[in-house]
């Protein structure tokens, strides 16, 4: 089922190891471990020939690189090897799983369809995690996998990344979470692997911290010191030596505190004044590794946000003399035109490359936006043709769609401009042919970031990385902290191969089924729940689940029972803007028995400045007006197993439940509720097209042409709906 590859010896070896075990595979990047997936592909459905092999990717970009290589290299029919992504509807997604003999699918739709039942996982003989270092937290690749070894008959699992993490833990959660038993790693010293790897000579550029941007340091340093200094005071910082990191770790325990009830003075303070030293923590980093201007820009953002403001933490920080000072001194160095040394000798480097080798391909990533446009400025007075890229997310009226992203780097692949200025969008798995050389406008602390940026270049032949570094700054200790990391990793890879039985020894462990296998629950969801954890708690419960768009309730369990779920920070919110009563009226008026959950273990009374009585009001107005019972729940897993039990409950003794919420009692609303049913059709496009019509009868009666022209209703609509109410009713 493979042409036009021949396997190396130890993707050979690697191959014997996951066609019986479910392994993760670490391999450099460049030394084919998208081809290990095709080739376990073939294995798999030679095994099984009615089987269906699904591979997971975290972007569009790379779903789409995997799909051209999978189509390229097995035998498999073109159009049987399907792409799935967001841009793909869902329906068609359900058509296209159908036929299709190997899919590859970004995890979070594929998500949502697997808890829709439009694809079935049990079909699958191999699940390949792409990038598998994401599978940690809620990922979706952590419930995927879990359902899929719920679900499949004969069950593999195929891991890839070359670098899972330098944390022991944070590897074992990984491999736990994908239910690997068996690891295979190979490092670029491995005897087997030596021979295909690529030269890749790394150069360490670096350069003097400019005597201006001193001044500036040192007043940034002492206004953080100030209050780190007055936290440890107050009894809640160690030391004003604290690094990033601690301080975040800091934050994130006085913050549990407040969730949990504590209004000390001395927390509340300190919460703040943490706050304060880590937006000045930003600051440096932006002055020590990026430059004058993003350090100005940013300290000016913060002191046009303390206008209007409502947090004490950006009010208090710009009236900080230290920080008074510092804006002053950088606004002086942006008006005297003084540039960051790492432009200068960025500039340098580039020439000389480009001057030996014109064609040359060169990545340049940066960690901010603003550093980037900087870079792209700089090349442009050389007139050094190149192209920035970014992801998605909108600032300052810059993204790039998935669309946008794909054309610049097919453009960058046939050569269509010499340097492509990358945030950490490009770190990750994207294959973009002979690069010459990358650039890091600073070091990175994370060993899986650098290991995903050096690994742009070198993949074909001899690669060349330069790191620019600012003598005297973090950018010396996120050096050392990457380049220790990484060692920790492989040191931790190989202990945890000889070391495996701590997993695979185990025997796997099956969820005790709170709905028996021959009984039928079902649960109707809003849409807007689908990423919510009780979602898959259900489903691992036994429970069926379909989202669908509802009115009101976020979970509908019979055909008289809806409830509302609301987090305790939600349900205090709710109270503040005033949605909270419209919330529960339209819920009552919806259901027969309407019921109000409040999840969460943290203090109700001590999240916002609300008055307790407040609150206590609300409570007794939910209850005692509306007649709406509240019951409270710890956690996802703890709401969950409440719903299965009174969706049980319920529907044992209403037999006729349908996915529907309850049956609406005016006759507008029947009138809307037997419109909205329709394909494709909601509520508010039921409503349009009875204002329309005038009529269910006149609606029925429409011909397509009718229906097309009213706004909203395309051709396929219209299709679907002519086609359905002339079709004939038949029996079973």
């Amino acid at each position: 089922m493979i042409r036009d590859f021949s396997p190396r010896l130890y993707q050979q070896t690697i191959l014997g190891t996951a066609a019986s075990k479910n392994t993760m595979v670490v391999l450099p990047t460049g030394m084919g471990k998208t081809a290990l997936a095709f080739l376990m592909a073939a294995q798999r459905l030679s095994q099984y020939p009615d089987s269906k092999i699904l591979m997971l990717a975290p972007t569009k970009p790379l779903c789409e690189q995997h799909v051209v290589t999978l189509q390229k290299h097995l035998t498999i029919p073109e159009e049987k090897i399907v792409l799935f992504t967001g841009s793909v509807k869902p329906e068609k997604r359900a058509e296209l799983w159908k036929e299709a003999a190997v899919i590859v699918s970004t995890p979070q739709g594929l998500e949502n369809d697997a808890i829709n039942k439009r694809v079935k996982l049990e079909e699958v003989s191999c699940l390949i995690f792409d990038e598998a270092h994401h599978a940690t937290g809620e990922y979706a690749y952590v419930w995927l996998a879990s359902y899929y070894e719920k679900v499949c008959r004969f069950p593999r699992i195929l891991a890839l990344t070359a670098s899972p993490g330098s944390d022991m833990e944070k590897i074992k959660e990984v491999c736990q979470n994908l239910h690997i038993e068996r690891v295979e790693v190979r490092t670029d010293k491995d005897h087997d692997v030596a021979p295909y790897v690529q030269k890749l000579d790394v150069q360490w550029e670096e350069v003097d911290f400019p005597e201006e941007f001193k001044k500036v340091q040192k007043s940034l340093q002492e206004c953080r010191k100030s209050k780190l200094l007055e936290a440890q005071t107050l009894g809640h910082c160690r030391s004003a030596d604290c690094t990033k990191g601690e301080l975040l770790q800091l934050q994130g325990a006085l913050q549990r505190e407040i969730s949990q009830g504590e209004r000390d003075f001395a927390v509340l303070r300190s919460i703040s004044l943490i706050a304060e030293a880590l937006k000045v923590e930003h600051g440096l980093e932006l002055l020590e590794s990026q430059g004058i201007q993003q350090t100005f820009d940013y300290l000016k953002k913060i002191q046009a946000e303390s206008l209007t403001s409502k947090v004490k933490a950006v009010k208090n920080l710009v009236m900080d003399p230290k920080f008074k000072e510092a804006l002053f001194l950088a606004e002086e160095i942006v008006n005297k035109d003084i540039h960051h040394p790492k432009l200068a000798r960025m500039q340098g480097i580039l020439l000389e490359v480009l001057r030996e080798m014109p064609d040359a391909k060169i990545i340049i990533f940066t960690q901010f936006r603003d550093s980037a446009q900087a870079i792209v400025g700089k090349l442009d007075e050389l007139r050094i043709s190149n192209h920035v890229f970014f992801g998605q997310a909108k600032k300052n009226g810059v993204g790039f769609s998935q669309k946008q992203q794909k054309e610049i780097l097919e453009k960058f692949s046939n050569g269509g401009f010499s340097v492509l200025v990358a945030t950490s969008v490009a770190e990750e798995g994207l294959d973009i042919p002979k690069v010459d050389k990358v650039m890091f406008y600073e070091p990175v602390p994370s060993a899986i970031r650098a290991i995903q940026r050096r690994g742009r270049t070198g993949r074909l032949e001899k690669g060349q990385v330069t790191v620019l570094l600012t003598k005297g700054t973090r950018d010396e200790a996120y050096r050392w902290a990457s380049h220790h990391k990484e060692k920790r990793m492989y040191r931790n890879l190989e202990k945890l191969k000889k070391e495996f039985s701590f997993l695979h020894e185990k025997p796997k462990t099956t969820l005790q089924q709170f709905i028996p296998r021959d009984t039928v629950v079902a649960v109707l969801a809003d849409h807007r729940e689908k990423n919510n954890r009780i979602v898959k708690e259900l489903i691992d419960l036994g429970v069926s689940v379909k989202t669908g768009q509802l009115e009101s309730a976020d979970y509908v369990l019979s055909g008289k029972v809806g409830v509302e779920l609301k987090k305790v920070p939600d349900f205090v919110a709710s109270i503040i803007d005033g949605r909270l009563l419209e919330q529960v009226r339209v819920l009552k008026r919806s259901f027969e028995k309407a019921v109000l959950v409040i999840e969460g273990e943290e203090d109700i009374y001590a999240l916002r400045k609300v008055h307790a009585n407040a609150i206590r009001g609300m409570l007794a107005s939910i209850v005692l007006d509306f007649g709406v019972p509240i019951l409270y729940t710890k956690s996802p897993l703890d709401t969950a197993s409440l719903l299965a039990v009174m969706a049980k409950r319920e529907q044992n003794k209403d037999s006729d439940f349908t996915y529907h919420p309850a049956k609406p009692r005016s006759a507008r609303e029947q009138q809307e509720f037997i419109v909205s049913a329709f394909p494709t059709i909601g509520p508010l496009t039921s409503r349009r097209l009875l204002e329309h019509f005038g009529s269910v009868k006149n609606l029925v009666n429409a011909s397509q042409e009718d229906l097309v022209a009213l706004e909203g209703i395309g051709e396929k609509t219209a299709s679907l709906l002519v086609e359905m109410f002339e079709k004939k009713y038949e029996k079973k």
